[in-house]
């Protein structure tokens, strides 16, 4: 579905061309506002809101040029699109109206109307990608007036942070199973906060007050598992040189939670399931039955009713274990949620560590952090925002700052004629390198991919044009 248009101010000193602009935007829902010099125009923003301005290269004798026009308007609104019209497609104009803040440069002939009906799309994705910048300041400006009502809600629910209707049903599930004393399963891709939701149980359970011990079962050599689970008495092997408490009767009268269960082996499961059923074990070396009264959250990211199948896990061990089922939803299923928790992680990282400059993330940031699908989930987050921000020089985390934290294969290619879109600290070089590279593409498009009619379109000789064909690797995908 086409954007709806906002306001569109177009300055031409051509009558003929300001109604042909104003039709073609018109029809697309747009309000129009027209001017035939460039100091008009910047009156009335001055005084009035725009969502995009197409203006002409060449306003007329005695009158700034377009350039000097848009160099301007982009001083005081530089968050403002502009779009440069003109009667020739030079490299060197190009050039110049990137620098002085255009997105976007179309040649202006006989044939405008035919061409603005096939770049008005282009034209719209342009102005959605302003309007969704808009939208995302204006969010950020709510999340940083928030930060700290936010911080508090976090403490409050146990630092799980999403507003998204996935992490609203975790929260549900995890305050109604929280006081009843059974067995929970947390299940979920790595990077999730399995160890996070189970604190959670733990702290809104009658237990609270009482230990919260964990253990990850996959970290563990199985030969030990045992010792570090259940303790053991002095002499039991070599190295046990006094008695030493196991993990369940650290835990006896709080929460146990174990993690990654899905590694132990059938054998080990065995006697995990007898422990739950009876509260009730046996140190290694030791003759004496040890009472506990434990509750035991256990966490896995593999498929135990795969492994069940494939008799790799108990069926027993897990339908004790599933009293209640909570899984947690990848990162890239609630993706809403990417603002909250990089600001969220700012504002932890700026109290555990001192000496940090970054006090707020603009939009940019925000926009490329939710252009990541993140394998590693909530975690790869957290770990991409402290180091966006551990490395950024400025107080306002940047789209820059982002990539330069995002792992090689999230560094994709911008899409043809889109880079100038971006976050304008991106270096000048690779801005203009991208709009050239854009304007031979569109030429070639123009002529059908005829190389010399597309090296006279541009006014460009043809060994000109062969130079940045081979540069930019334009040839047919």
């Amino acid at each position: 579905m086409a954007l709806t248009l906002g306001t569109i101010v177009c300055v031409d000193d051509q009558a003929e061309v300001r109604r042909l602009l104003g039709d073609v935007f018109r029809a697309r829902g747009g309000n129009v506002v027209g001017f035939d010099d460039g100091e008009d125009a910047i009156a009335w923003l001055a005084r009035n809101e725009a969502d995009l301005v197409v203006l002409d290269l060449d306003l007329g004798p005695g009158r700034r040029s377009g350039i000097e026009i848009c160099r301007a308007i982009h001083a005081s609104r530089a968050e403002l699109p502009i779009i440069i019209l003109t009667g020739h497609g030079a490299i060197d104009d190009a050039v110049a109206a990137v620098k002085a803040g255009a997105v976007d440069f179309i040649t202006k002939d006989p044939y405008l109307e035919d061409k603005l009906e096939i770049s008005v799309e282009k034209v719209e994705r342009i102005l959605q990608h302003a309007l969704d910048r808009k939208r995302l300041e204006d969010e950020n400006r709510e999340l940083r007036a928030t930060n700290e009502r936010l911080r508090k809600a976090a403490g409050r629910r146990w630092a799980i942070v999403g507003d998204s209707p996935l992490m609203q049903n975790v929260l549900s599930k995890i305050e109604k199973v929280a006081p009843v004393p059974r067995p929970v399963l947390v299940l979920g891709p790595r990077g999730t906060g399995k160890e996070l939701d189970a604190r959670a149980i733990h702290t809104l359970s009658p237990r609270a007050s009482e230990p919260f011990i964990t253990i990850n079962c996959a970290a563990v050599a199985e030969s030990l598992l045992e010792s570090e689970l259940f303790g053991h008495e002095e002499g039991a092997f070599t190295g046990a040189t006094k008695q030493k408490e196991g993990k369940f009767e650290l835990a006896d009268g709080g929460t146990l939670f174990l993690d990654e269960i899905g590694n132990m082996s059938m054998d080990f499961q065995a006697k995990i399931l007898r422990v739950l059923e009876y509260q009730r074990f046996e140190r290694v070396a030791g003759s004496e039955s040890i009472q506990v009264n434990v509750r035991v959250i256990a966490a896995t990211n593999a498929d135990l009713k795969k492994a069940i199948a494939e008799g790799k896990f108990r069926a027993d061990l897990y339908d004790r274990l599933a009293f209640e089922t909570i899984t947690l939803p990848s990162l890239s299923s609630r993706m809403q949620d990417v603002p909250v928790l990089a600001v969220y992680f700012l504002g932890r990282f700026r109290q555990e560590v001192a000496g940090i400059n970054v006090k707020e993330i603009s939009a940019g940031a925000l926009d490329r952090l939710a252009q990541y699908d993140y394998p590693g989930n909530v975690r790869e987050l957290k770990n991409v925002v402290e180091r966006a921000v551990y490395m950024a020089q400025s107080e306002v985390l940047s789209g820059a700052d982002i990539d330069g934290a995002l792992p090689p294969e999230a560094q994709g290619a911008p899409a043809d004629g889109q880079a100038f879109t971006d976050d304008p600290r991106l270096a000048l070089p690779d801005r203009v390198d991208a709009f050239e590279a854009w304007l031979c593409r569109d030429a070639l498009e123009r002529t059908r991919f005829k190389q010399k009619e597309a090296a006279q379109l541009l006014g460009m000789t043809y060994d000109q044009f062969r130079q940045r064909y081979r540069k930019y690797g334009l040839g047919k995908d």
